[in-house]
C-alpha cells in the first residue's frame, strides 16, 4: 500500500494544482519511484490511497497501467473532507487489501535506495519467530518526533517540541530506549487491519503504541547507510533531487 493522499502544503507553489505524490524528482514523479521500487522488490498488486487531487492520481496510474501490475485506488476524497492520515487510510482501504500475507506500507514522499526485498524477508522471518505485528524502518537521525526502541523493538515515542513521551511498554531491564527516526516505511502482518479499532483520521503510529501496550511486538529495522530523503519541504525536495542526481542507486 502506497500512501499518496497528502496535499504537500509546504511544497507550494509546486503543489497548488498537483498532488504531492506527483512532484518530480530527477525526472520521475515520487509515486512512480516508490511504485517501481515496490514492484522490483516483488510486489504484484498495489493499493494507493488518494485524497488531494485524487483524480490526478487515478489518471496517472491509468496512463501507466499500474506499471504492469494490478492496482486499485482507495479514494479517501469520496469518504472524508480531509485525508484520513496513515491509520485511517489503512482502515478505509481494508476491503481492498489482499490478505494472503504481510504487506508493505510506504509513504509516497520518500526517496530511498533501501532494499525493500530484504526488509520484507526480515519481517516474514520475524513474524514466524516472534509473532511481530509489524516491522518499522528506522534510522539514527535528528528528529523532534523519535520512536523509542530497545533490543526487542519499538517501546514508545516522543515529541521533543511539545515535551511529551509515551512509553507503550517497559523497555528491557537496565536499558534506556534509543531514540530513532521513523523512515515512513513498514511491513505489516495481514492481521494488522483487523486489530485497528480506531476510526476516522488517526496516526498508525498511535495505533501501534496501543497495540504494543496490549502485548503485540512491533519490531524495528535499521536502515543502516541507505540513502533516505523525506520530501516534505522545498529545501528537502532540492536535497532529494541532488541525491538522485549524484546516485546511480536511486536514479
Amino acid at each position: 500500500m502506497l500512501l499518496a493522499a497528502g496535499e504537500g502544503r509546504r511544497l507550494r507553489p509546486l503543489t497548488a494544482d498537483l498532488p504531492k505524490a506527483l512532484v518530480d524528482v530527477g525526472g520521475t514523479p515520487l509515486l512512480e519511484r516508490v511504485a517501481r521500487s515496490a514492484i522490483a522488490a516483488g510486489a504484484t498488486r498495489l493499493v494507493i490511497n488518494a485524497h488531494y487531487r485524487a483524480e490526478q492520481i487515478v489518471g496517472f496510474l491509468d496512463e501507466r497501467a499500474g506499471f504492469g501490475v494490478e492496482y486499485v485506488v482507495s479514494r479517501e476524497d469520496e469518504a472524508s473532507e480531509a485525508p484520513l492520515e496513515t491509520g485511517g487510510a489503512l482502515v478505509h482501504a481494508r476491503p481492498l487489501l489482499d490478505r494472503a500475507g504481510a504487506f508493505l506500507l510506504h509513504n509516497a514522499d520518500i526517496v530511498t535506495d533501501l532494499d525493500l526485498r530484504a526488509l520484507y524477508a526480515a519481517h516474514v522471518e520475524g513474524e514466524a519467530s516472534d509473532g511481530r505485528l509489524a516491522t518499522l524502518v528506522v534510522g539514527e537521525r535528528e528528529t523532534t518526533r523519535p520512536l523509542l526502541v530497545d533490543e526487542t523493538g519499538v517501546c514508545g515515542r516522543a515529541n521533543r517540541t511539545e515535551g511529551w513521551e509515551v512509553i507503550a511498554r517497559h523497555p528491557a531491564a537496565g536499558v534506556d530506549p534509543t531514540p530513532v527516526g521513523f523512515a515512513g516505511i513498514h511491513v505489516a502482518s495481514s492481521r494488522l487491519p483487523d486489530l485497528l479499532t480506531e476510526r476516522g483520521a488517526f496516526s498508525l503510529i498511535d495505533a501501534y503504541m496501543r497495540l504494543i501496550g496490549e502485548g503485540h511486538v512491533v519490531a524495528a529495522y535499521d536502515a543502516g547507510d541507505a540513502l533516505w530523503h523525506d520530501v516534505g519541504t522545498i529545501e528537502k525536495l532540492e536535497a532529494a533531487r541532488a541525491a538522485v542526481e549524484a546516485s546511480e542507486a536511486i536514479a
